[in-house]
């Protein structure tokens, strides 16, 4: 695997940064899975691609494991303040059309690769989540935080920009293979 050339395509795509993500550095902690069974997103139990849905902590930690390399991307927003609730707004589908260009670009040639999104699976305006299956379940992102990832955490490991300035907002997946 060409590392550097793999970044630089990904950098074509439009992300703020692109860096190799040691999978090693990727540690699902219940403390977050926590948070997130607190639903303050509105996801907890109603997503195919959120808790409990996604997987166990155990099963999340399986599956980071059963891949050896990855990237980590972000998108960073400079805002108009930090109430710009549209430009954050703005900020995130932005990243999400680059990330969902990046694992289509990508999926060919590692078609068992793991992405993990930014926020919860927006591929359905309303998810069929309990009562029907996934419509897309070879397009669906779960989050990083709903595998236990600690997303600032997994920035400062692999040198990559968790706060971009006052006024701005980041957005951050990964993609391992």
């Amino acid at each position: 695997m060409d590392m550097k050339n793999l970044i630089e395509r990904m950098k074509k795509i439009g992300f703020t940064e692109v860096a190799e993500v040691n999978v090693k550095d990727l540690v699902p902690m219940p403390e977050i899975r926590q948070m997130c069974a607190a639903d303050r997103c509105g996801a907890y139990g109603h997503k195919w691609s959120c808790p409990p849905y996604c997987g166990t902590l155990e099963e999340c930690t399986e599956r980071i494991q059963a891949h050896q390399n990855g990237i980590i991307m972000t998108t960073a927003t400079q805002l108009e303040d930090s109430f710009d609730y549209e430009g954050m707004q703005e900020g995130g589908r932005r990243h999400q059309k680059q990330f969902l260009q990046a694992v289509e670009e990508l999926r060919p040639e590692y078609p068992d690769l793991l992405p993990l999104g930014a926020g919860g699976c927006r591929n359905c305006e309303t998810c069929t989540c309990p009562d029907e299956p996934c419509r897309f379940p070879d397009k669906m992102m779960v989050p990083m935080e709903a595998y236990g990832l600690f997303v600032s955490d997994v920035c400062r490991r692999n040198g990559v920009k968790y706060n971009n300035g006052e006024a701005t907002v980041t957005y951050v997946s990964c993609i391992l293979f």
